[in-house]
């Protein structure tokens, strides 16, 4: 007799157990998401806005790497020379860079680009690199001359050259961009330009 109603009950209580375990997994899986309702005052918790990004920052503009003053070895003057004379007869056109049109510090600036050294292409900044020639009796083919616009008195860096050739103490031709004439070879010593010359530098 008591092995049959423990053999009856059995399968009732495993029906049950089922059953309850079925059911609280139901309860588990439906289980409401987290209230935003902050405890004690009733009201919604604020919702968190993404934080902004930062704006992107623009690249800071680098200064030019222009070579350094004594990095071209003197073999290279004649290139040097050679190449500013392939401009001869370049007509003058200010802020110009090539033999379309070209201005004087252009032309220094055109000359070296192309055996692959950057200068400045300002004049009164060209007039600063390097290192000045105390004296006109030590000027060198290779040499940047630089003159003032008027005769005589100081002022602004205006014009620049480049020494091609030292035929003689009162004989020093130097290749620049002429307003008038365009790119051509004078002397240092003609009346015209001895009384605007102000300095030379040798970049090199």
């Amino acid at each position: 007799m008591k092995k049959q109603f423990s053999s009856s009950i059995f399968p009732i209580i495993c029906t049950l157990l089922l059953t309850t375990l079925t059911f609280s997994c139901e309860v588990f899986r439906k289980a409401p998401e987290k209230s935003t309702v902050s405890r004690g005052r009733g009201r919604p918790a604020p919702t968190r806005k993404p934080a902004a990004k930062a704006p992107a920052r623009r690249p800071t503009p680098s200064k030019p790497a222009y070579a350094k003053p004594g990095a071209l070895p003197a073999s290279e003057i004649p290139q040097v020379v050679q190449i500013a004379r392939t401009y001869t007869g370049t007509p003058y056109r200010s802020g110009g860079n090539d033999k379309s049109g070209i201005d004087c510090s252009g032309l220094i600036c055109s000359v070296y680009s192309e055996i692959g050294v950057k200068v400045p292409r300002i004049s009164w900044q060209q007039s600063e690199f390097g290192q000045e020639v105390s004296k006109l009796d030590e000027i060198k083919p290779g040499d940047w001359l630089f003159f003032v616009p008027e005769a005589g008195k100081e002022g602004y860096v205006s014009h620049a050259g480049i020494v091609t050739d030292v035929r003689g103490q009162q004989e020093i031709i130097f290749i620049h961009a002429s307003t008038s004439r365009g790119v051509r070879e004078d002397n240092l010593f003609s009346t015209y330009f001895k009384g605007r010359f102000v300095k030379a530098m040798r970049p090199f």
